[in-house]
């Protein structure tokens, strides 16, 4: 296995994916297997192993970090397999062949760095961790990797995917992409990177579309099947979470079927991979966005990276393949073999953008890790922290065993050369710092331009922050959306569709009464009981107020028959006032007359408070008015009706059953029948009053004032005793109605009694069943129509003949036979 090697005091070992494929072969097991075989140099892989050099020699020249130690390196190839990962990590572990393996000797090497991809890591960091060896990761970024339970010794200085699904998401939610499909790697990176971003990204209510899985091994059907997916799916935001060798395969054939239109979001694995960053990958991933960590520029790293040459080392590792890649010949191997031979006359373009130290990121990972690994060594064997004096070994370097090398590096925190703070929290994470990227064709060539950041504060809290003008989308100017179902609008919610992620709705109208005032609601908010839904459904108007009004044309109906009927019977009682001397009047008992004609008036007036909004005042003058006046009129009607059948029932002359039935005790009749009516009301206003009340039954869109009884016994008591008053004058009245008079006045009684019976039996059923106002409109005809049925039945023909037929006004012909009886 080809290495690059320089011994020193102490060794510190490196794994690298210099070749980034590893070539399979099938095993006879009739012979030795022959060495890993690898193809696809990676010039950016190649780098990390001379920065690791670089750093290394750096140290080596540092006074002040372990003065008078050497520290050495092995660096071996991963092929980014994790079985040649584990299997290179095995080899720089193990003890060389020529030591004695019974002597105490530590292992080979001392702390590790390594691998690039989070499956290699996981696979040495599980071995290498029950023997206590340092593992220090410079690009493996899965979350799993923190778990100190399984992977004890392992650190890293590339922030961990936990925070960069957190960045992924609030990149997601900043640009209010709801519907995103996702492509992941067949290893622990990409599922565990896609399921902590799926995680955060459900908190802002973004639906998966779809997964795709991929790997640089796969067979093309495998491939193909994802290419379909991509072109079937709505979405146009798609997450790549893979390594840049798992991902090339698939971008080579979405810029082949020319897949446009596609929003594309990057991990940081390859967002700024060299390999990818083509102009002709442009054409379809051209402005992707994507989190790496922050650059740094090393500008001494430069004249370093100049020097190689393989005149300057002809027997070092993989400087064959990287002159080669740099200069389209190989030089001269070892056995002697020439393949497209140098002339000697090449010339390296160190404009390329390996020689580019001015934005290092994953090569900064790695120059950051060499360091802590050479502060923790200086820890363990000085005691003390770089820099403090004196410097005094307190530790034989024989006697460093990687475990002590762990618990210092634990507890590295340092600042570097360039400012920037160094140090592992408890799970061996560095704190999380992103660039925001994003590809842009510059001069023909694709630039990752940062135009954002991602960070944590002390905190815990997490900020975001981008230049959102500066940003070119591939889909156009405009910032592409991608939903599965446009925002609902406004007075519309959202229904979830069966059997689809809770991004693809319906629209459905909010029902009468509920409102949805914002785009996207999920639920409409039910209005208040006072207010009623807008026609557009967006915002709650009060409900319209309704009771009956002076101005509208029943209320004005109302109000003109009502002055109408009092009117009438002020002018009858005036009448019977002026005419008090007439036979007419005379024989109908003026006295009970005036006081019916009295009670009549207020009756008449009674339907006014039932017009006009309700107030504490008017609701108990409604009903207690209406019940003390009809129970007057009605006890009037009653003691004219036992006047009459107590005159007309005297058979023979000389009776004086009249006189015992005088005015007196007409006036206790009256008064012992009102007073029986003002005690219930009494106990009404005193227990349960009336009082104004809304309404919201009789209809959603109205609210209709009017008077609660307060207690409905009540009510159907006061109008019981009236039924029981009105009944009994008609049966006294009908049984006096064929007696011999020409002015029979129990006829009138009878009628008026039939008609106000009538009125109130029909009023009952529909006062129950009439909605809102018509409650009050029919109550105020039931009592116009008994008042009008009172006055006009009883008194119109006396003022008819009173007031036209004076001539028939006399005593002869009101009394007639009778008249003996009457004296």
């Amino acid at each position: 296995m080809p290495s690059l090697f320089r011994q020193g005091d102490i060794m510190i070992g490196g794994i690298f994916p210099v070749f980034n494929k590893e070539i399979i072969t099938a095993f006879a097991f009739e012979s030795k297997p022959a060495g890993v075989k690898c193809t696809g140099f990676d010039l950016r892989a190649y780098r990390w192993t001379q920065v690791m050099i670089f750093a290394i020699d750096e140290i080596n020249k540092d006074s002040s970090i372990l003065p008078n130690t050497s520290l050495g390196y092995r660096i071996l190839n991963s092929c980014a397999s994790p079985t040649t990962t584990l299997r290179a990590a095995l080899t720089l572990t193990s003890l060389p062949q020529q030591t004695d393996l019974t002597s105490p000797c530590p292992p080979a090497i001392s702390a590790l760095i390594a691998a690039s991809g989070s499956s290699q890591s996981a696979a040495v960091a599980g071995i290498l961790g029950l023997f206590q060896v340092p593992i220090v990761s410079y690009f493996s970024t899965c979350a799993c990797l923190s778990d100190k339970a399984k992977y004890p010794t392992f650190f890293r200085t590339i922030p961990s995917d936990y925070h960069q699904a957190k960045a992924l998401a609030a990149l997601v939610k900043h640009f209010g992409w709801q519907w995103i499909g996702a492509i992941q790697s067949d290893n622990d990176y990409g599922r565990n990177g896609i399921a902590a971003f799926t995680k955060e990204v459900k908190k802002f209510g973004v639906c998966i579309a779809f997964v795709g899985t991929i790997l640089l091994t796969y067979p093309m059907e495998k491939i193909m099947e994802v290419v379909e997916m991509i072109k079937l799916s709505s979405v146009k935001v798609i997450l790549a979470f893979v390594p840049e060798f798992d991902f090339y395969p698939l971008m080579v054939e979405v810029v082949k079927q020319n897949i446009t239109g596609i929003q594309w979001i990057a991990s940081e694995a390859w967002i700024t991979a060299t390999q990818l960053s083509t102009p002709e990958m442009y054409r379809a991933f051209g402005g992707a966005l994507g989190f790496v960590v922050q650059k740094m520029a090393i500008p001494k790293l430069k004249p370093f990276l100049a020097d190689i040459s393989p005149d300057t080392d002809p027997g070092a590792a993989f400087v064959r393949d990287f002159w080669q890649t740099m200069v389209g010949c190989r030089p001269q191997d070892h056995t002697g073999a020439m393949k497209e031979t140098c002339s000697g006359d090449e010339a390296v373009n160190f404009q390329d953008v390996f020689f580019n130290v001015t934005q290092l990121r994953v090569s900064y990972n790695v120059y950051k890790a060499v360091y802590a690994i050479a502060h923790a060594l200086h820890q363990l064997i000085f005691c003390k922290a770089v820099g403090e004096q004196p410097v005094q070994p307190c530790l034989d370097i024989s006697q460093i065993h990687p475990k002590e090398v762990t618990k210092y590096l634990q507890g590295v925190n340092f600042i570097n050369e360039f400012g920037d703070k160094v140090f592992f929290d408890v799970n061996g994470d560095p704190p999380a710092s992103y660039d925001m990227i994003n590809w842009q064709l510059i001069d023909g060539q694709v630039q990752h331009v940062t135009l954002g950041y991602f960070a944590s504060d002390d905190a815990g809290q997490y900020r975001l922050t981008i230049q959102e003008e500066k940003i070119v989308w591939r889909t156009g100017e405009m910032v592409p959306t991608s939903v599965c179902s446009d925002v609902c609008p406004i007075g519309t919610r959202k229904a979830q569709i069966k059997g689809k992620p809770s991004c693809c709705f319906d629209c459905i109208a909010c029902g009468d009464g509920t409102i949805a005032n914002s785009t996207g609601a999920a639920d409409c908010t039910p209005c208040s009981q006072e207010y009623w839904s807008s026609e557009r459904k967006d915002e709650c108007i009060p409900k319209t107020i309704e009771f009956l009004t002076y101005y509208e044309p029943m209320g004005v109906t109302i109000t003109v028959v009502s002055l109408l009927g009092a009117t009438l019977s002020l002018a009858t009682l005036i009448t019977f006032k002026r005419y008090r001397e007439t036979p007419v009047v005379k024989a109908s008992n003026p006295e009970l007359s005036c006081f019916l004609l009295f009670s009549l008036l207020f009756c008449f007036l009674c339907p006014l408070p039932f017009i006009g909004r309700p107030t504490v005042g008017t609701c108990i003058l409604r009903h207690t008015a209406f019940g003390i006046t009809f129970a007057l009129c009605i006890s009037c009607v009653l003691g004219k009706t036992i006047v009459v059948v107590t005159a007309f029932k005297a058979r023979f002359p000389g009776n004086n059953a009249v006189r015992k039935f005088g005015p007196l005790q007409q006036k206790i009749i009256v008064c012992s029948c009102t007073l029986m009516q003002i005690i219930v009301c009494s106990l009404w206003l005193k227990f349960r009053r009336p009082f104004p009340d809304m309404v919201f039954k009789y209809s959603k869109q109205k609210i209709v004032l009017e008077c609660n009884t307060g207690s409905d016994v009540a009510f159907y008591a006061v109008l019981g005793y009236i039924g029981i008053l009105a009944t009994l004058c008609l049966v006294l009245a009908f049984l006096a109605r064929k007696l011999p008079d020409n002015f029979n006045e129990a006829k009138f009684i009878t009628f008026s009694m039939l008609i106000f019976c009538a009125v109130w039996i029909t009023f009952i059923p529909a006062y129950v069943s009439s909605p809102g106002k018509f409650t009050v409109a029919v109550e105020t005809f039931a009592i116009l129509s008994s008042a009008f049925g009172l006055l006009l039945s009883i008194f119109c023909p006396k003022c008819y003949i009173i007031l036209i037929r004076p001539e028939k006004n006399t005593k002869k012909i009101v009394m007639g036979k009778t008249a003996n009886i009457i004296k």
